[in-house]
């Protein structure tokens, strides 16, 4: 009961609703419009201005705090104010600070993650190893890192289970959002009354149609391992590194095996908002696309644990679904050069602190 009381009081005060990718990201429950789109500084002083108390010492955090890099995106406390311990309209100015870090179908996917833990929990009920203190919409951390301004340094995260934005503010040069993650236990699921929901539809669907074009001498190319790791390579950790660039090459691809990795990259970047988006997709074709590599690892049936990733100068693309007998899925955008503000942010705390 006070799970659902949760998950009906976060959507009540998201008031969100439709999305241009209903097949990927099924609204968790009906409801009105979505919070209105502003940018992120607004919603973040909005935010800040709302907070009071212990829920401003836990949701306000200094630029430079050891937490801004934490990425995590399995169940655990994590620095920030969880959504449970805010009122309703607090709670409101928190998804409208998420709501300004991402797209439409971005927010929509993001709300039915959210509310994918009243799934998870049940499931787990059923299995015996429901954790009423572990699957709970209401914890989802925001945390706002500095003093929002338009001119200023500043960042903020909203984390949770399955869902890790991470956003920084650089001045002038505006607004990073990476690492993004997306997950979702289950993938599908398989029973009650949301069965047959795939909240991360098109992220596998879409890989697989990439496959189906491939021949067999490329595919010995393409897929590097029999078997996954069991989870994205870079898992959560600060830096995204892979030391080499695996796969197949965009500029060794047909011509319709290009377009279907422009599709695929397209159901990831399509989580930004439109200024992000396009200032990461510029960053690609600058970099050049056919730079871009594919890689898969794993089994090619479907229903069996599988991996692939699109790596290139500025952008690395992880997905997995191996947990749970690959019914599991985990997916990250990470941007090597920008991530959590990289290099810029960094000059500019140092800066700071020789001032």
């Amino acid at each position: 009961m006070r799970a659902l009381l949760v998950t009906a009081l976060l959507i009540g005060a998201a008031a969100a609703a439709a999305t241009s990718r209903p097949s990927t990201a099924q609204p968790a429950t009906s409801g009105k419009a979505s919070p209105a789109v502003t940018n992120s500084t607004v919603a973040a002083e909005a935010l800040v201005a709302a907070l009071s108390g212990p829920a401003k010492d836990k949701g306000v955090l200094p630029l430079d705090h050891e937490a801004r890099t934490t990425l995590n995106y399995i169940p655990i406390v994590r620095a920030g104010v969880p959504l449970e311990e805010l009122t309703d309209p607090q709670k409101a100015q928190a998804l409208s600070l998420l709501r300004s870090g991402l797209s439409e179908s971005g927010f929509a996917t993001a709300r039915s993650i959210i509310a994918h833990e009243d799934i998870l929990r049940e499931i787990e009920k059923g299995q015996g190893v429901a954790n009423y203190m572990r699957r709970q919409p209401g914890l989802y951390y925001t945390a706002v890192f500095g003093a929002p301004s338009s001119a200023g340094y500043w960042a903020w995260r909203f984390e949770g289970h399955h869902l890790s934005v991470n956003a920084t503010h650089l001045g002038k040069d505006g607004d990073i959002v990476a690492p993004l993650f997306f997950g979702s236990n289950p993938a599908k699921v398989l029973s009650g009354p949301s069965m047959g929901l795939r909240i991360l539809k098109d992220e596998e669907d879409e890989a697989r149609a990439l496959m189906a074009l491939f021949s067999a001498e490329q595919k010995t190319k393409v897929v590097i391992a029999p078997e996954t790791t069991n989870d994205i390579v870079t898992t959560n950790k600060p830096k995204a590194e892979i030391a080499q660039f695996d796969g197949v090459a965009a500029g060794a691809m047909t011509a319709p095996q290009k377009a279907q990795l422009r599709k695929l990259l397209e159901v990831y970047a399509s989580r930004f908002p439109a200024p992000q988006r396009s200032a990461q997709l510029a960053r690609i074709e600058k970099a050049g696309f056919d730079k871009l590599y594919f890689a898969w690892a794993g089994s090619l049936e479907v229903g069996k644990k599988h991996y692939y990733r699109i790596h290139g100068p500025s952008v690395l693309i992880e997905y997995d679904n191996s947990q749970n007998d690959a019914n599991h899925i985990h997916s990250m955008w990470r941007d090597p050069e920008h991530d959590f503000g990289g290099d810029l942010l960094r000059k500019h705390l140092a800066s700071v602190k020789h001032d």
